[in-house]
């Protein structure tokens, strides 16, 4: 058992059982969300204190935080009580501050152009892990003005596969949207999936509202299969159905994630494949010029590039933007800053 994975209902109990008021449970809860220690519970009694720092925290904390010289993003690396490390980026916008937290330490999807996947998956990150993320993040930042915190928005797509993490990423989107906790809305909240269809199928039961954001990067079988293993056993007449499913079911556009690999995706026919695919569905593709990951041996290609693809999925009707790059002088994407620190 773990502080930071009880819930309130779980906190009550926790507090019945050393014989307090049932009010002191609605303190304790206040405090672990704020992330804060036992021992940092200021407003509990000297007893109560060191009964609960009896109990293993179960959180990260801050290890090395970088920041971008380009435009102020800033990249972290969680470290957690295992001493295993993770990674979360904090991207500053004009309707607030998002953070990109992982799932998983490390990735066994085995896509081509991740750096999180070269060492595959070392464990799933529990509940508590993921929401100390985002308390470590609040502690460490001012709040900007006008503004009742931090974050104010929530991207699951860091390293790991969030669907492969199913219970545990559940788990924290309902105490993340909790009102008597961190309360942030679960429509500024998305999850980042390479397809694992009979979770998607599921998702809406459990965390309604959520942005679903699928991985794409292909608009046949063939070319996906190539660079996404997953696809063999999801492939698109499976993927793209469920995806429509998705978004009729919860009133949601899905996001079309589609990183663009130099003369592997990016040609005009490939855009026309795409439109067809996408065709008579609410969904906007967000395209991604390709951060290269010299292990991959993959190319990107230039934003003039990735513009000229994005036209011309706007002529064939398909709503598309080309992904702002930020944090690229502090190794933005995911699992490149991880894996070459702890080389």
């Amino acid at each position: 058992m773990y502080l930071t994975e009880l819930d309130k209902n779980e906190i009550s109990e926790l507090v019945k059982s050393f014989n307090e008021p049932v009010f002191r449970a609605k303190q304790v809860t206040e405090w672990l969300n704020r992330g804060a220690r036992p021992q940092e519970m200021s407003n509990l009694p000297k007893q109560l204190r060191a009964s609960l720092s009896k109990i293993p925290y179960g959180g990260a904390s801050i290890w090395q935080t970088y920041v971008s010289k380009l435009d102020g993003t800033k990249k972290y690396l969680f470290r957690l009580e295992d001493g295993n490390v993770v990674e979360g980026v904090l991207m500053r916008y004009r309707y607030g501050n998002t953070l990109c937290i992982s799932t998983q330490v490390g990735c066994g999807m085995g896509c081509a152009f991740c750096a999180s996947t070269l060492e595959g998956c070392v464990r799933d990150l529990l509940s508590g892990e993921m929401l100390s993320f985002i308390y470590e993040v609040e502690k460490s930042e001012p709040i900007p003005e006008g503004s009742g915190r931090v974050v104010t928005n929530v991207v699951l797509m860091g390293s790991g596969e969030p669907l492969a993490n199913y219970d545990n990423v559940v788990r924290f989107l309902k105490r993340v949207t909790d009102a008597e906790g961190i309360n942030i809305s679960p429509r500024n909240i998305s999850l980042s999936t390479c397809g694992l269809v009979p979770r998607i199928e599921t998702l809406p039961d459990d965390a309604p509202h959520v942005t679903l954001s699928l991985s794409l990067h292909a608009a046949s079988n063939e070319k996906r299969s190539k660079i996404m293993p997953i696809n063999k056993a999801y492939p698109l007449e499976l993927l793209i159905p469920a995806a429509k499913r998705y978004s009729e079911r919860t009133g949601r556009r899905v996001i079309f994630e589609y990183a663009l690999i130099g003369g592997f995706n990016d040609s005009r026919e490939d855009a026309k494949q795409l439109s067809e695919l996408l065709r008579n569905m609410r969904c906007h593709v967000n395209l991604i010029p390709l951060n290269p990951v010299a292990e991959r041996n993959l190319a990107g290609v230039s934003r003039k590039k990735a513009e000229e693809f994005c036209e011309w999925l706007d002529s064939l009707h398909i709503s598309a933007t080309v992904r702002r790059e930020m944090g690229s002088d502090i190794e933005g994407a995911c699992g490149q800053l991880r894996r070459r620190v702890l080389e």
